[in-house]
């Protein structure tokens, strides 16, 4: 079987991009084997040993445990397996086909892999990763359809999304969306693509010239008066006030 492309990362992380196996030598002491699935796909599991050679993850990290306790303070579940949020599955993507010229592709891969380990821990460590497993009331497949809710909401926000639009797009009734959203993320689909957007809209404000009637429009509020609203309830103060300050970062 080929091996997959190897870039080391330190003498405590080797990133592994590719079909194949993980080059057993090239491994660090005591390696903690963390394992993406395919460049679409949207889990993260913690790989045993003998996992090493699937083909279904085309990025796994290597990273010796005593690092991942010195710098994390913790390790993940043995054998849990999460949802990847809409910023960690580009960023796994961006290792596996970086765009940027061959010879830098693996400074890139370096570079990167370090974000996303530092990212996963702490997206771990403050419960943001939807865990695939032990949902009660909620199937395997139920979880990854709520999981695909959440990208279009992380990424499709500037729509005119829907409970109905989202729920047919994943293949998931209204109701069960409803109730499995907020049973997941403790929030309901509406608040949300409401934060999404009042958070896109705190970013335009740092970085744009653009007005703030403007930026209202273009985070799916219709008038700015509504958008002043739901601003300020969001952050405590209106858009005006926070662009002013020079706070909107």
């Amino acid at each position: 079987m080929p091996t997959k492309h190897s870039v080391i990362v330190s003498p405590e992380m080797t990133t592994f991009v590719g079909a194949g196996a993980c080059d057993r030598l090239l491994l660090p002491p005591d390696a903690l084997l963390i394992g993406f699935g395919g460049s679409g796909g949207p889990v993260v599991s913690i790989l045993t040993f003998r996992e090493l050679e699937s083909e279904d993850h085309l990025l796994v990290f290597a990273v010796s445990r005593g690092a991942c306790r010195r710098l994390f303070g913790t390790l993940p579940e043995p054998g849990g397996r999460w949802y990847l949020p809409s910023d960690l599955r580009a960023l796994g993507q961006s290792i596996v086909a970086p765009e940027c010229d061959a010879v830098a592709e693996d400074t890139l891969r370096l570079a990167r892999s370090i974000e996303m380990l530092c990212q996963l821990f702490a997206a771990l460590g403050a419960g943001k990763l939807l865990a695939v497993d032990g949902q009660p009331g909620l199937t395997e497949g139920d979880i990854a359809r709520i999981a695909a809710a959440r990208r279009i909401v992380d990424t499709r926000w500037d729509e005119k999304l829907t409970i109905d639009t989202i729920a047919r797009s994943c293949g998931i009734n209204r109701d069960k969306l409803t109730r499995g959203f907020r049973e997941l993320y403790h929030c309901s689909v509406g608040e949300a693509l409401s934060e999404r957007r009042l958070r896109q809209a705190r970013t335009l404000l740092a970085a744009s010239d653009l007005p703030v009637a403007s930026i209202g429009y273009r985070c799916g509020y219709l008038n700015n008066a509504s958008f002043t609203r739901a601003f300020s309830r969001r952050f405590g103060m209106a858009p005006t006030t926070m662009r002013r300050m020079g706070v909107a970062a």
